[in-house]
């Protein structure tokens, strides 16, 4: 089947991971995957991009591409504006879908949902073109960008939800959500994030050589990456467990990734005295993550919500790696916990810097649940998975 990939995303981050993660589970089932993207945010030429923005001379604002230029406005745009936009997108939307979807005879459009973008739908649905939603966003669950226009997104959203061949949520929390806004949404289904084996190859030498590069071979290491936001909570994490770390001296916490919380955690760590036991490496590159997770004995997700699948939850269990994480609906409903992973009562965190403690000197329960985190992303939530679910809408 000719399956068409269509998003209005950066195709960058987690999102690109998601997209490129989906493209390849269809493809392994034998399909014909193309992507429709806006000039320079096509996920499958994210590492390519990235190489570049790391290396030690970025490329001149010139060589940007306009979606890089019009991305880096949004931030200094009004909301309002920024929302007309995003309707006036359809037309742009209308013009290249219908023309991909005649020249590569589609017959499956996968889109991932974006607010106010209705054009597709009504384009699939009056040519008789099945087109599935991924749900990775709502007007309904809490959002970093406040809506201006909300009755206007509801509005859309709701006769989006009902129009689409099928939808694809992410938690059967955001489904729960969905139904009880729109009890006429299309036929449904959950499917969490998952995680790519090729990119996830376990690797004992590259561990131990990070681990010996770090001299950290000796200690227990407690992981994160991720982006240094407050929503994932690694700022207030980091305040609560600094001081404590002088009554382990065999524990490491390697924090990897950047972002507006690095220099307040940076202060807090000099200020605790825990220069030697927290390690800011700063953002690595894409294909150094997998080992730096390899060298990690388990790691932490302090926060997350109610609704969303944090990509990095697999990607560590992927690496036979176990986490401690709260406990929403979104993380209890694919974590056995003390069995794949290990929860923590969502919101409370002292219970989530005393598991992380408790766990430090249960060597071998680390690796038990790693062992089995792996194993059941190799029997339950590889990407092929989530294309043997989405398909179920169609056929």
């Amino acid at each position: 089947m000719n399956i068409l990939f269509h998003h209005r995303t950066r195709g960058r981050g987690a999102e690109g991971v998601h997209i490129r993660g989906v493209v390849k589970g269809l493809r392994e089932l034998g399909h014909k995957v193309s992507i429709l993207s806006l000039p320079g945010a096509d996920p499958e030429e994210e590492l390519v991009n990235k190489a570049a923005t790391e290396a030690p001379k970025q490329a001149p604002a010139k060589n940007k591409s306009l979606f890089s230029r019009l991305a880096e406005l949004t931030k200094y745009t009004p909301e309002f504006v920024f929302e007309l936009f995003e309707l006036g997108f359809n037309l742009l939307a209308w013009w290249r879908l219908r023309k991909a979807v005649h020249q590569q005879q589609v017959e499956l459009i996968y889109e991932r949902y974006s607010l106010f973008m209705f054009a597709s739908v009504w384009w699939a649905k009056r040519h008789q073109v099945p087109i599935v939603l991924e749900i990775n966003d709502s007007c309904l669950v809490h959002r970093v960008r406040h809506l201006f226009f909300q009755r206007i997104a509801r509005a859309i959203e709701s006769w989006i939800f009902s129009n689409a061949t099928g939808l694809v949520f992410i938690s059967s929390r955001f489904q729960q959500v969905a139904k009880q806004a729109y009890p006429d949404i299309a036929p449904s289904l959950v499917s969490p994030n998952a995680a790519d084996l090729d990119q996830f190859v376990l690797n004992d030498e590259a561990a131990l050589a990070l681990r010996q590069q770090l001299q950290v071979e000796d200690k227990v290491v407690v992981g994160y990456v991720g982006a240094f936001v407050h929503w994932h909570g690694i700022d207030w994490f980091v305040d609560l467990i600094a001081e404590r770390l002088k009554d382990y001296p065999n524990v490491v916490l390697l924090l990897v990734g950047d972002g507006v919380c690095y220099s307040s955690i940076k202060q807090r760590i000099a200020s605790a005295g825990a220069e030697q036991q927290i390690i800011l490496p700063g953002r690595v590159a894409h294909d150094q993550v997998p080992s730096y997770l390899a060298a990690m004995d388990f790691g932490i997700l302090p926060d997350s919500n109610d609704y969303g699948s944090p990509m990095k939850l697999f990607e560590f269990m992927a690496m036979a790696k176990g986490m401690v994480a709260p406990d929403f609906t979104p993380i209890a409903e694919v974590v056995a916990d003390g069995e794949t992973s290990w929860l923590f009562k969502a919101n409370d965190r002292e219970a989530c810097v005393e598991r992380v403690l408790a766990l430090c000197s249960q060597v071998e329960e680390q690796q038990r649940v790693g062992q089995q985190a792996r194993r059941y992303i190799e029997q339950e939530r590889q990407w092929r998975h989530n294309a043997e679910q989405l398909l179920t809408l169609v056929n």
